[in-house]
């Protein structure tokens, strides 16, 4: 099957814009949540307020959104793949699954407290199984995913309307002073708190990992008419419905801040995706597409590396430059943002000169490749017709 390079340009916006969310929890060390901004501090307060507020309000959640969907996808090119070879599916992709769990638990306990990656593991071997049921038994999942999703989302914005519920700030010693090991230990004593959001969007991700399913089978990143029609309504229900719901989020920030994230934003996503598509049609006149699809198909390689060089700036045991970042809030983390994308398109750009995956790709293919059986060979009919 032929590697559709939108797909790969798509992945690494989602990529570079999934560290524009991550990059205020490093920059803000625990004094500030992620999802509501500057605690306590109203964005029309100051300039940086501002900046921070409209950099959370145009990537957060929406490109994580994007992330799940483009996962969705990833599941239904596997699939396609193995039905092609003639293998048993889920088989191999069960195995591939527990590999990208591990890679999230080893992941989280040493790089970052907030990991996606065990969630998509667990989300990935459910969704495997349903879509080898029919197309209306897909829809019937999604609709009962969405449904869950959505209520449980109501009831969290009932409770925290009611002040049952509250987002504070995590405790930032161990991220200023605490050394590398102090926050492994930190994540493992918290491991059930920091992994609940892992667990609760589990619903959301069904959802979307079957959104990104049923867009591939119904031919959405084609580069025909057919793919085109089809990216239309996308941007016209993402951005159409997905950006005004977002009005309310500066209206009541604190009230509908979970909501922005975990609701408005997947919506939003599809127009992201449909938006980022018409403007990146001409690959081959187009640098930035050419730099950020490089990204796309180093797209684990890119995720790890990026936390990992953000902790090193802004953590106390690397450069411990959170005290900067706070002072030039939000200035520097959008600075940072930038130099750590730069060198995400320089490192994938090299590296793919001279091999064709990225190092944990690569990896991740050995690990795989161990539990794969060779093709039977068919034998020949030397009858003549």
């Amino acid at each position: 099957m032929q590697r559709i390079l939108l797909l790969d340009i798509l992945r690494g916006f989602a990529i570079i814009g999934t560290l524009g969310t991550n990059i205020w929890i490093f920059a803000s060390v625990g004094e500030i949540d992620f999802i509501t901004g500057q605690a306590g501090v109203p964005f029309w307060a100051s300039a940086e307020a501002m900046v921070q507020s409209l950099f959370t309000l145009f990537v957060n959640g929406k490109f994580l959104g994007m992330l799940t969907i483009l996962f969705g996808v990833g599941l239904e090119i596997k699939r396609r793949q193995a039905e092609r070879q003639l293998r048993p599916w889920p088989g191999i992709y069960i195995w591939s699954s527990f590999l990208l769990f591990l890679d999230g638990l080893i992941h989280f306990i040493l790089v970052m407290e907030y990991d996606v990656l065990m969630s998509y593991a667990v989300t990935a071997i459910i969704v495997a199984y349903i879509v080898k049921r029919s197309t209306k038994a897909i829809k019937w999942a999604m609709i009962i995913a969405g449904s869950i999703h959505v209520a449980f989302m109501i009831m969290l914005t009932m409770a925290m309307s009611s002040g049952d519920a509250t987002m504070g700030a995590m405790d930032t010693a161990v991220y200023t002073t605490g050394s590398w090991w102090d926050q492994v230990l930190f994540r493992l004593e918290h491991f059930l708190i920091f992994r609940a959001e892992a667990i609760f969007i589990i619903p959301m991700n069904i959802l979307l990992f079957l959104t990104g399913v049923m867009l591939m089978r119904s031919g959405a990143f084609a580069a025909d008419e057919k793919g085109k029609a089809i990216r239309r309504k996308m941007l016209i229900w993402g951005i159409g419905v997905g950006g005004p719901l977002h009005l309310l989020v500066i209206a009541s920030p604190e009230l509908f801040a979970m909501s922005q994230r975990y609701l408005f934003a997947p919506l939003l996503a599809l127009g992201y995706m449909a938006l980022i598509a018409k403007l990146m049609e001409k690959r081959e006149e187009n640098w930035l597409a050419a730099r950020v699809e490089k990204v796309g198909k180093m797209a684990l390689s890119c995720y790890i590396m990026q936390n990992i060089l953000a902790s090193i700036i802004f953590y106390g045991w690397g450069l411990n430059l959170h005290g900067f970042a706070k002072a030039h809030f939000a200035w520097f983390p959008v600075a940072m943002w930038l130099l750590i994308v730069v060198i995400l398109m320089m490192f994938s750009h090299v590296w793919l000169r001279y091999f064709k995956l990225g190092p944990f790709e690569w990896v991740w293919k050995q690990m795989t490749s161990l539990t794969v059986k060779p093709k039977p060979i068919a034998p020949t009919n030397n009858k003549h017709m």
